[in-house]
């Protein structure tokens, strides 16, 4: 009757009679819920509608607690099962399970781990369905390895959406699904050295990579063009509050692409065994780890002329971004190296919609 994600957000169909989506306010006897669809309802609970509460992963409600209308919260996930009896033209409850806000961040926070912890990404180099054997290339330059994803029966498969980065809107797909040049993440069983898991869950999805230089930004629009160097053609970029967006300081940039294009470390202007810090002294870690401690910037921040690198959702003339990074100059250098980089640095551990 009900399923959730495994970090805490409910699977069921929008339709007419049910909905599912995050309080967003609370006024009177009646709810207004922000749904997964991205529109917003509005219900009346009255007296007579049944309330339950459970917990994230609950399967159905046969230990749901019994709560108050008053229970409720603003930022709490629920599903809301509409009267078909009301009278017409109102939108009634008839019954809402909710989920508390503070317990579906606390089990995002233990997806999250546990997904870093157990997990691997890359991007797919070969599979075989018959053996359920998928081979990741992961990192770059010095860091690229080869990962080994062992699929069983067992395996949850999931795929991201057309047009969509959301964990939480990922479907089931069968892992013929899975194509060469994918992104695809896994958590499960590693060996000592990460080089092989046998996956409890994976998800995968196919994505576009762009280098480019900004031709216009309108700020209204959350939009910028870039000029697609591969293509030679404009490309519109959708900002979403999702997107990641960073800058790599100049001298970390330049001892990126030095790395990327195999300068060994401890060559001239490479540190024996240092990457650089967010302020380009000296850090520590791997290419990933350092894209992450770069400064993350906004839309308003980028200029009309300058480069940037970014993984988007498939399109033509308009996609949406996933990880953008300017300050990519010295990367242009040793582009299908930073384009792996990129791809695998934008395979975070997934995250579910608030």
């Amino acid at each position: 009757m009900i399923g959730f994600l495994a970090a805490g957000s409910m699977i069921c169909a929008q339709t007419a009679s049910r909905f599912v989506g995050t309080i967003t306010a609370i006024s009177g006897d009646t709810l207004t819920v922000k749904t997964d669809g991205d529109g917003e309802r509005q219900v009346k609970v009255p007296a007579t509608a049944a309330l339950k509460r459970i917990a994230p992963g609950q399967k159905d409600l046969s230990t749901a607690a019994t709560i108050q209308f008053s229970d409720l919260a603003v930022g709490d996930r629920a599903l809301v099962k509409l009267d078909p009896d009301a009278p017409a033209g109102t939108s009634e409850a008839l019954q809402v399970v909710a989920i508390k806000q503070a317990d579906v961040a606390q089990k995002q926070q233990k997806d999250r781990e546990d997904w870093q912890r157990r997990g691997v990404g890359g991007l797919v180099k070969s599979i075989d369905a018959a053996t359920g054997v998928i081979l990741l290339n992961s990192g770059a330059g010095a860091t690229a390895r080869t990962i080994t994803v062992r699929i069983a029966k067992t395996t949850i498969l999931k795929r991201y959406a057309p047009a969509s980065e959301r964990f939480d809107a990922a479907l089931p797909a069968p892992i013929d699904a899975i194509h060469s040049g994918d992104q695809l993440r896994a958590r499960g069983t590693k060996n000592g050295d990460g080089t092989d898991l046998d996956a409890e869950e994976v998800i995968s999805g196919s994505f576009r990579n762009i280098a480019g230089t900004v031709l216009s930004l309108d700020a209204a629009a959350s939009t910028l063009t870039v000029k697609d160097l591969a293509t030679k053609k404009p490309v519109t970029i959708h900002i979403t509050a999702e997107a990641q967006m960073r800058r790599l300081p100049e001298r970390m940039a330049a001892m990126l692409a030095m790395r990327l294009k195999g300068v060994p470390s401890g060559a001239p202007g490479m540190p024996g065994g240092q990457w650089p810090g967010p302020n380009g002294g000296p850090g520590g870690g791997d290419p990933q780890q350092m894209l992450n401690r770069a400064p993350a910037i906004q839309l308003a921040d980028l200029q009309k002329g300058e480069a940037v690198m970014l993984v988007s959702t498939e399109g033509d003339s308009e996609v949406t971004a996933i990880t953008l990074l300017a300050g990519v100059e010295p990367l242009l250098q040793a582009p299908a190296a930073s384009q792996s980089l990129l791809s695998n640095w934008s395979m975070n551990a997934p995250e579910v919609a608030q």
